[in-house]
């Protein structure tokens, strides 16, 4: 499996020939360049995750590709007369021989009843998890893991505490669109995850990793 990190949350998973595409948003840009795009899976409706206008701009560049989400993002595109296919907590699909299974229904708690929408978390081929915005435990065998590791739902020694609760075999910070320049998201994980078993790798904007 290869994951492109575009920005942010949005990636790029390859595996067996399929390319999938993850929450393009307003923290990322790299997608409005991107070509090959089977399947977008987005994860909840907040802008930096589903930003409107780049997601016409994949699907002009991209017009075969489908789109996958939950009932919360999928109001939005009904509006806009965007085709989409559900996947939420529970549910299980096959996106060109991919099998995706979806997890979670809240977006980790903000300030109260601030910004709370449906957040669907994706398990992809049974190997790489990608919660969206909640620390989600599908209780499941992980082997990859987008670790988010910045916003005003969370800190990082939850991030870690998270990382540690799901043991993945290696895990790489998403969620960092707003520190850019702020490596304390790297340090720290790298200091406290690998004594638990767990190698952190970073994958910075625009370039590949294959696990």
């Amino acid at each position: 499996m290869k994951i492109t990190k575009l920005g942010h949350c949005c990636l790029i998973i390859e595996e067996k020939g399929v390319r999938i595409m993850t929450d393009p948003g307003t923290y990322s840009a790299l997608q409005n360049e991107v070509r090959d795009i089977d399947y977008i899976f987005i994860t909840h409706e907040h802008q930096d995750h589903f930003h409107l206008k780049s997601l016409k701009t994949v699907l002009k560049n991209n017009p075969r590709a489908k789109i996958i989400t939950n009932r919360g993002v999928g109001k939005l595109l009904d509006e806009q007369k965007i085709f989409h296919e559900l996947l939420e907590d529970g549910g299980v699909t096959e996106c060109g021989g991919i099998h995706v299974e979806g997890f979670g229904e809240k977006h980790a708690l903000i300030y109260k009843e601030f910004a709370e929408v449906i957040n669907t978390g994706y398990f992809f081929q049974k190997k790489f998890f990608y919660p969206g915005d909640a620390f989600y435990n599908p209780k499941k065998p992980i082997e990859i893991l987008a670790l988010p590791v910045a916003g005003p739902w969370m800190k990082i020694s939850e991030a870690i505490d998270y990382a540690k609760l799901l043991k993945p075999k290696v895990c790489f910070p998403v969620h960092d669109g707003m520190l850019k320049f702020n490596q304390v998201t790297r340090l720290i994980p790298q200091k406290f995850l690998p004594p638990a078993g767990i190698d952190f790798v970073d994958i910075p904007e625009g370039t590949t990793k294959e696990f």
